[in-house]
């Protein structure tokens, strides 16, 4: 190889980690506030100050949540490719980049999340039973945006070498892969499961997804491509995936297996 080469080569792998870091960071700030606000805390939904008719039931707000987790699957997935790509470059001062990457995008989901969804959209605050809203806001805002991406930018800025090699990478990635399934978990309590079936699926198809997994039919749409359910083993949930299932909320496996596609 020559230096040419090899430059080039070094040049994408550190670009290839600088994306990972990116939306790995992203991603586990979509994460961290479904664990923590949607389900730990319920403070709120995704869709909370949404108040027109289908919105204002609890069981579409919770199918809204699924769809944003859903989100951050597809981004953690591809933070997770860029990072295998650029694999051989950790140990040559990449993980420095990656980990300073993954707190600015970790503190970009938050600045943006409060701009866009609290501010401009309006479509929830940070915690609604509040009388001081904007206070949690800001604080949020501040405490996990604005100090993360100062902290990123420090870090991108600093001297030395690496911060931990190969195990600062493998801790982001245990991060995620523990953070996913996480999120996709129901809040205490809740038996709802909401299921998204691909338009065209037979009825005969979803009721024997029904059954198989013992639950109780509390509303569907006109449509019937989104049913909700009751269902006490969230365990079985995974077997509505072979009836035609897209995605299923509050289930281990939200994003599913895609088999739907061959149906």
């Amino acid at each position: 190889m020559t230096v040419r080469q090899f430059d080039a080569s070094m040049l994408a792998g550190q670009r290839a980690l600088g994306w990972a870091g990116y939306l790995l960071g992203f991603g586990l700030g979509g994460f961290f506030d479904g664990i923590l606000l949607h389900q730990i805390l319920q403070w709120h939904h995704l869709l909370s100050l949404v108040t027109r008719p289908p919105f204002q039931d609890i069981r579409v707000q919770i199918m809204a949540d699924g769809f944003f987790h859903l989100l951050m699957y597809v981004l953690a997935g591809a933070g997770l490719w860029k990072l295998w790509k650029g694999r051989h470059h950790v140990e040559d001062g990449g993980d420095r980049l990656l980990l300073a990457n993954a707190a600015i995008g970790f503190g970009a989901w938050h600045m943006l999340d409060g701009v866009l969804s609290q501010w401009i959209l309006g479509i929830h605050r940070i915690r609604l039973d509040s009388e001081s809203v904007l206070f949690w806001d800001l604080l949020w805002f501040v405490v996990f945006g604005v100090a993360f991406v100062v902290l990123g930018r420090r870090l991108r800025r600093g001297s030395g070498g690496a911060l931990g090699g190969r195990g600062g990478a493998a801790a982001l990635v245990l991060a995620v892969l523990v953070g996913g399934p996480m999120a996709a978990l129901p809040p205490p309590g809740v038996d709802t499961v909401m299921v998204f079936y691909k338009p065209g699926t037979k009825p005969a198809t979803v009721f024997a997804g029904i059954e198989a997994v013992d639950g109780r039919i509390l509303w569907s749409a006109a449509s019937g491509d989104v049913w909700a359910l009751d269902v006490k083993d969230k365990k079985r949930t995974t077997l509505l995936y072979r009836h035609g299932a897209w995605m299923v909320s509050n289930s281990a496996l939200a994003i599913g297996c895609l088999a739907w596609t061959s149906l």
